[in-house]
Parts: C-alpha cells; structure tokens; sequence
C-alpha cells in the first residue's frame, strides 16, 4: 500500500463529499412508540457537520494531540464528532462501556483525557464515579442539557457558529490516531495505539480482499467497523440495538433496516449471526439484497452459520474473520470452504479460520510465558506443530498506551517494524491456512508420571460438543492432591437430572477415542455458563475454575 508524508483518515470523506456529495452516507434507525423511524445525513452535510464541529472544538480550546473519551450511542452524533476528532488531530479514547465500572475507571487513568465528550448517562456515571476528574479539562453532553457540567454540543456550535471549510491536520502515518481499549473479556482491558498507517491498512484490506465498493449499504452493528463506510464510500446503517449487547437486539428491527435500505453487506458477530438466523428460519426471511456477510469478534459455530446461511441467496457467503482489536483483520475464510472442515474440527482438529489477508504474514512459534525481544526465522515451528500465533502486517498494532510491559510481552522487533503476539494458540497446515485451538491462557497442563500433557480449550470442547445433550463445553484446570488436572465444566440442552452418570460414562468414552482428550475423565455440570455480553460466544473460564475447583472439593471431601 502506498503511504504518504501525511495521513488523515477525514481525506476519504472529503473525497466522498466531493465526488458523491448527495449518496446517503449514514442513516440511524429509532423505536418511537411503535413506529421505527430513521434519521439521514449525505456526505456532504457528513463532511460539513464535523468540519463545523472541529472548527468548535478548536475554538473550545482542544488542539491536535489532545486526547477526548467519546462515550456516545452510534447516532448521527457519533459518527459526527468521530470524523471531527480526526479531522482536527484530537485522539479519541473509545471505551466499551460493557467492560465494567472497575476497568473503565482504570482506562481514564491510563489513558488521561483532556476532554469527556458523553451522552447524559455517560455523563452521570462520569460524575458519580470520578472518572477522569485529575485530567479532564473540557466537558461536553452529547444528545442532552449540560446538567452534569461543562457544554451540551448544541450550545457549544451556536456559540462558535463556522462560516468556512476546516483545513483537516496532516499527521505522520505513524502518529498516534486513536486509542481503542480491548473489551477485556479475555483479560485486563488495554488501550490499543491505532496508527493513520494502520487504519489506511484496514481500509485497504476491505476493499482488496473484501471487495467493498462505493454505493453499498452495511448494516452497521458494530460501531467502529460503521466508521469504516464513508471511508469507503459505503453507507452505514445503523440499526435500534445496543451494540454492546448484541444478543438483546430484536431481529425485526434489523431485518427492517436491511429490507427498507436494500443493504448489501451485514456485519454481525456469531451471537448476532445466531439470533437472526434462528429469528429468520422461524419467519420465512430471505435477505435477498445481502450479498456479503462478514463475521468477527468470536469463532462462529458451523451450525448457527448453515443455519443463517439460508436467509442468504444461493451463492453467497459468510466471510469469518479473524483478528482482534490490536490487529484486524487477519485472516479470513468463506462459509462454503469452513463447512468442508467440519469433521476434522469436531475431532479436535481446531476451527480453521483460513489464510492471511493481503500483506500479511502469520508464524507459530513454540509456546512460552517469556519475553521475546528479537525475531528470528528459527523460533517458527513446524506445519501443523500448535503453538502460539504471531502475525506481522501494516493493520496491526505496534504497543499499547501506558503499558509498557504489556507492550514488552506482546511484540517482537523485527528488522523493519514488529510482530505482534496474538495470546491464541493454532497450526498451519501444509497449504499455509490457520487453524485455532484457544487461548494460551486456557490451556491445560496436566502430569502424568513422567509427562506432560498439554490439552487445548477449542480441540476438547468441540469433541464433547458433538454429544446431543451437551449445549456447551469448557475446558478448566483443577488441583487434585497437587497435580494440576483438567475438568470438562458442561451446559446442558436440558435441565439437569439428579444423575449424570451416564452421561458422564457416554464423555468418558468419547475421550478415550481422540488424542486431544485422552486423559480427561473429570465432568461437572454448570447451570449456565458465565459469557461476555458482547459476543456471548467467550466463555469466562477463570470463574468456571473457581467453581470448578470448589465442587471438586467437594467431591474429594478435601
């Protein structure tokens, strides 16, 4: 990709603005009453609006490099004030208020804001809580009156009315651009450093390798994916939902959305995917304009995918992604190829999650807790040898805000940038496609008298999840008599009956049959497993450790 001496992510919208000023560039759906409605701006007025408001900020006293935590519902507003903090070189600081209170307070201390810019409820939690109160300068209520301090934005234009065009701030294409906190529901959230270089990269990569054109229309549910439309020249639906919490959407509101705007392309993660497909299957829905789909943020499983699948027309496919908010995307495989893997997954074969997107570059090396500062050619494994994914491209992430550390741990120099430690384990194969096997925090490793026996979370849950009864499987570490041992927690279909012992025996037996899984002979059945919110797909397996470890003292009367 060619780069230049200066970047701003804005350049795509003022050229949208110029060649295609009156193509819908965002349309917001709302539940009044009973009534949806929707609310549309163009490219133009989108390029204006957030000229004026850059222009505003500027005059509030924020300049380029300030940095300002954006805490606003995807609206018109949001994706107003988005382009207008780019345009004016102001970093913002996005936060997934589905983290907790806990993590969000120790992401503004981390990340000290020089502004707050929040709808009122945000607002509310910012004064009850003290977020930010050290650091922040500038206060602005988005959607609502200043109640809770500082300027409402409506109060905020009209006091510094613009007349002309805001000449947009060049920045190097390696300047710091955006802070993005990981969601932490694979650990404590961090704050991702987005580069100009790296989001020039993303756009690129949907445009190459996903072949996104000017004049589609996304549903939009993911809001930093829907950012990605007028840089595109796409048109970003946004759907009534709350995009932290994608499994409460209601399916009608997006099946409206997708029919009313004619949309082409669907940007969903596996909970949403199987929601709408259970919803659509009950109601006859065909998606007849869709003609791309692309799924991210969690491993989907094939049944909810073929299930979704028949919404679609014929030939069209699901796009699984994968990646994470340090490096997106990465790889990729369609739909049609992934359900061709099927029996080798349910055996313990890993999901396969496809080849690199264009210029990148995957390596495994040998699993380790150690620091590793120089790359090298030698530390790559051999094909189908499972270890932990290390990827290099120009979307992914070269450290993280304030911790350095964290930064220490993940990345590796090379001779001209750095790898980034993806924290999953996986294999390629002879032909070079990725496999997952889970997280290298979730594996096992258990002794058996003179060996170690490593058991990974993804090849032993699918084997067990292949039995009728199980909904799902996780893979925990116990401690019995001081030998570390691996327990299989279940979420069954059914109630549980007072006994599971044949049920247990039937799991046993399986076990024996696949290498992934032999050893394992500890089961206990969970009511209801702890999951994050937004994808509802990763399970929260240190707490299942806990209880597991509890209800085997039990058990043992230890």
């Amino acid at each position: 990709m060619k780069q230049t001496n200066q970047a701003n992510l804005c350049r795509h919208l003022a050229d949208a603005a110029t060649n295609f000023p009156t193509s819908l560039a965002i349309a917001v759906q709302k539940k009044q009453f009973t009534k949806l409605t929707y609310q549309e701006i163009n490219f133009k007025q989108l390029h204006q609006k957030s000229d004026d408001i850059a222009f505003a900020l500027n005059k509030m006293g924020l300049q380029a490099g300030d940095k300002a935590v954006l805490m606003v519902t995807p609206s018109l507003d949001f994706f107003n004030i988005t382009f207008a903090l780019f345009k004016a070189g102001i970093i913002p600081i996005l936060v997934d208020p589905g983290m907790g209170t806990k993590n969000l307070k120790q992401c503004f201390i981390e990340a000290k804001p020089d502004a707050f810019i929040g709808i009122p409820k945000a607002q509310f939690a910012r004064r009850l809580l003290g977020w930010g109160n050290e650091t922040i300068k500038h206060n602005i209520t988005v959607a609502g009156c200043s109640l809770w301090g500082g300027i409402s934005l409506k109060a905020l234009l009209k006091k510094y009315p613009s007349n002309n065009g805001y000449a947009m701030v060049k920045s190097a294409p390696d300047q710091l651009a955006a802070i993005l906190f990981t969601s932490g529901s694979t650990g404590t959230p961090k704050g991702v450093v987005y580069s100009h270089a790296m989001f020039e990269a993303q756009i690129s990569i949907l445009k190459n390798d996903y072949h996104i054109q000017h004049g589609e229309r996304d549903l939009a549910t993911f809001p930093l994916f829907s950012l990605f439309g007028p840089a595109l020249g796409m048109a970003s639906i946004v759907p009534e939902m709350d995009a932290s919490k994608p499994i409460t959407a209601n399916p009608e509101y997006l099946f409206a959305a997708i029919k009313k705007y004619q949309c082409s392309n669907l940007f969903a993660n596996p909970a949403l995917i199987e929601i709408l497909g259970e919803a659509g299957n009950k109601k006859g829905v065909k998606l007849t304009s869709i003609k791309r789909v692309i799924s991210a943020g969690a491993p989907a499983t094939l049944p909810s995918l073929k299930h979704f699948s028949k919404l679609l027309n014929q030939n069209v496919e699901i796009l699984n992604s994968y990646g994470a908010t340090e490096s997106l995307p990465i790889s990729k495989i369609t739909s049609s190829v992934l359900f061709k893997t099927e029996t080798i997954t349910d055996t313990g074969g890993g999901i396969c999650i496809g080849y690199p997107v264009e210029n990148t570059m995957i390596n495994i090396i040998k699993i380790s807790e150690d620091r590793i500062e120089q790359w090298s050619d030698s530390l790559s494994i051999e094909a189908y040898e499972i270890g932990e994914i290390v990827v290099k491209g120009a979307q992914v992430s070269q450290q993280y805000y304030a911790r350095n550390s964290a930064t220490q741990l993940s990345k590796i120099t090379d001779d001209t940038g750095f790898r980034h430690r993806m924290g999953d384990l996986g294999y390629l194969d002879e032909h070079g496609k990725l496999w997952m096997c889970g997280r290298k925090t979730h594996r096992v490793e258990a002794r058996y008298k003179d060996e170690i026996k490593t058991y990974f979370s993804i090849c032993c849950e699918r084997i067990f999840n292949t039995h009728p009864a199980i909904k799902r499987s996780a893979l925990v570490a116990v401690h019995i008599a001081d030998q570390t041992t691996p327990v299989i927690c279940l979420e069954l279909v059914d109630k549980p009956t007072e006994s599971n012992l044949k049920l247990f025996n039937e799991l046993r037996f399986n076990a024996d049959k696949h290498p992934h899984t032999q050893g394992i002979k500890h089961f206990l059945v969970h009511r209801g497993f702890p999951m994050d919110i937004r994808h509802n797909a990763k399970i929260y397996r240190e707490q299942l450790a806990v209880w597991a470890q509890s209800e085997i003292k039990k058990e043992c009367n230890l």
